[in-house]
């Protein structure tokens, strides 16, 4: 799947959103590092990251393959500053039709659009390879996502009071938000 458009941010400035290459692989790995570092509100910590350049070369390379899953980078000035993407919830009968969307932007860059037009992305990206539903997980004390995610359609599911334990605050609660994409 391909994808590749320029957006104008909030600073007047252009941000290209367009397919993560393999030959991006060291600028994503750095870029995942850091966003993980500046935010509590993320899956893992930098030093848990289990993985190397090489590895992101080959995810890279078999997302820019696939016809159903993608890795989208916003790149400002040259530099990757975010990136987006969705991933197979699984490929049996029962649950090929979701999709799960991971997006991380360096902090540097919030408050521009970046997000938004990441997650538009995201979700064309998702109806053209055919889901009818795509998910994510929030940290519910992440207001300004859950505000994003709730105005591009996103409704609630569910919640779990104990899902993300941080090494900093302690228990996290994590919303469960789904968008149907059926018309």
């Amino acid at each position: 799947m391909r994808y590749n458009k320029t957006i104008i941010l909030k600073n007047d400035k252009p941000c290209v959103l367009r397919n993560c290459e393999a030959s991006d692989a060291k600028e994503v790995y750095d870029n995942f590092h850091l966003t993980h570092g500046q935010t509590d509100y993320l899956l893992s910590y930098p030093d848990e990251n289990s993985y190397d350049a090489d590895w992101e070369k080959l995810f890279l390379d078999k997302k820019e393959k696939s016809d159903r899953e993608i890795e989208i980078c916003a790149v400002v000035d040259n530099k990757i500053v975010g990136t987006a993407g969705i991933e197979a919830i699984g490929h049996k009968e029962k649950v090929k039709h979701r999709a799960e969307i991971g997006i991380s932007i360096e902090k540097d860059y919030w408050g521009l659009g970046i997000g938004r037009a990441l997650m538009g992305a995201c979700i064309e990206c998702a109806r053209k390879a055919g889901y009818t539903q795509v998910e994510l997980n929030v940290v519910a004390d992440n207001i300004s996502a859950c505000s994003l995610y709730k105005s591009l359609g996103f409704v609630e599911f569910g919640r779990n009071p104990k899902g993300f334990r941080s090494r900093t605050v302690g228990l996290q609660e994590i919303v469960l938000m789904r968008l149907d994409l059926e018309y």
